[in-house]
């Protein structure tokens, strides 16, 4: 694993908070902000990275004793994680949705999995993957024109997004993705990973059916 000295300017947590916000910011990354520096022989990546596993197994519920074990981590630093995710817990919105797996997308689809024109939707996410926003990007447009990056990625990028789920319906009922939707598929994948975006998954749907391009 590399050090964060080695890692490029940009993909520093600290400059990336800096530049996103503290959303577009994974687990880990998160951590390493809190935590500032590592001990000499335990760079602050590799303790980071246990913290955020042990955070993720006890759902966040985290005491004094679960860091004793993590090199590096002494009383005084122990006591400053445990400061920052208890003051996160008491402002933390309960209603917030989080995407795990592609069957946790498909309930938010099914608005547009009936309809007769072909929506185009894009959903953007934080660094923990909950959900931002849900937006209908284009209505009408995937059988005459390829849907543009900027319209689909305009919003994302203003919500400090650090990923997005893209979707949309055929009327036809047919899912299977057409030429022009992998020429689609393609080219926004490509338009993201520049933009520093992940896209979680592409979905197809229908009222019965649906086809995920991340299976």
């Amino acid at each position: 694993m590399k050090t964060i000295k080695e890692l490029p300017q940009h993909d520093r947590p600290r400059e990336k908070m800096k530049e996103k916000g503290a959303a577009a910011l994974n687990n880990e990354e998160l951590v390493q902000v809190i935590l500032g520096r590592g001990v000499e022989g335990h760079d602050v990546r590799s303790m980071s990275q246990k913290i955020a596993k042990i955070l993720e197994e006890k759902k966040g519920s985290l005491a004094d004793s679960d860091l004793k074990g993590i090199r590096g981590i002494g009383e005084a630093k122990s006591f400053q994680l445990l400061a920052a995710f208890e003051i996160a817990r008491r402002f933390t919105k309960g209603d917030a949705v989080k995407i795990n797996n592609t069957e946790d997308i498909i309930p938010l689809l099914q608005d547009i999995a009936a309809k007769q024109q072909e929506h185009f939707v894009c959903i953007s996410l934080n660094g923990a993957n909950e959900i931002i926003e849900k937006r209908v990007v284009t209505v009408g447009l995937l059988d005459r024109s390829q849907v543009h990056p900027r319209e689909v990625f305009a919003d994302a990028i203003a919500d400090r997004a650090a990923a997005v789920i893209l979707a949309h319906n055929h009327p036809s009922g047919d899912i299977r993705p057409s030429d022009a939707d992998l020429k689609m598929h393609n080219q926004l994948t490509e338009a993201a990973q520049i933009l520093g975006l992940r896209v979680i998954d592409h979905i197809i749907i229908s009222k019965k059916a649906y086809f995920s391009f991340s299976k």
